[in-house]
Order: C-alpha cells, then sequence, then structure tokens
C-alpha cells in the first residue's frame, strides 16, 4: 500500500474519532457531516492503492471499531429521546385526564 493511502486512512481514523465524539454528543448535523468526509477519504484511499497490507488494514478495522462506537452511541441517544416522548406523551394523557374531570 503506498504512502498516500496510508495518509489518507489515518485521516480517516481521526475523522472516525470526531465522528464518534460527535455522536457521544448527540450531535446528528456534525456526525453526518464527518460521515460524508469519511466516506470520501475512504474512497480516496481505495483509489489509490490496488491491495491492502497490513498497516491498512489496521486502519481499516480501526475506522470500523470506531464507527461501530459511534452507532452505540447514536442508538443510546436515540433510546433517550424515545423515552423523553414517552414520558411527554404520558403527560399529556394525565393533562387531559385531569381536565377533563375538572369540568
Amino acid at each position: 500500500m503506498n504512502g498516500a493511502a496510508i495518509e489518507l486512512l489515518e485521516r480517516a481514523v481521526e475523522v472516525s474519532r470526531q465522528l464518534v465524539a460527535a455522536a457521544d454528543r448527540g450531535d446528528s448535523q456534525a456526525v453526518g457531516y464527518l460521515d460524508a468526509e469519511r466516506l470520501q477519504l475512504l474512497k480516496s484511499a481505495r483509489r489509490s492503492a490496488a491491495a491492502l497490507d497490513g498497516q491498512g488494514r489496521e486502519l481499516l478495522q480501526e475506522v470500523a471499531l470506531l464507527n461501530d462506537r459511534a452507532i452505540g452511541h447514536l442508538e443510546h441517544h436515540r433510546r433517550i429521546k424515545g423515552r423523553e416522548l414517552d414520558m411527554a406523551a404520558v403527560g399529556r394523557r394525565a393533562v387531559n385526564a385531569y381536565a377533563r374531570q375538572a369540568r
């Protein structure tokens, strides 16, 4: 694997770390931007290298592991939002029930 491809993969790892941090914060806009940037880096690395060597495989594996962590963070935030919506719905139903009884 040539040096240019390694540099691109190293940058993809760095962007993946930023993506994990954004996912941990629940910043979906930043996640989308960083994911698009990372995709372009990975495509460029693929175009500039005929085959992956050991270092290239390790970098790709790190990107995959970081991606899994980011997905986990995003799923966690999704579940939190789901619980918040459920609680808001329970509250709305309670307010409506009390309002009907007060009439």
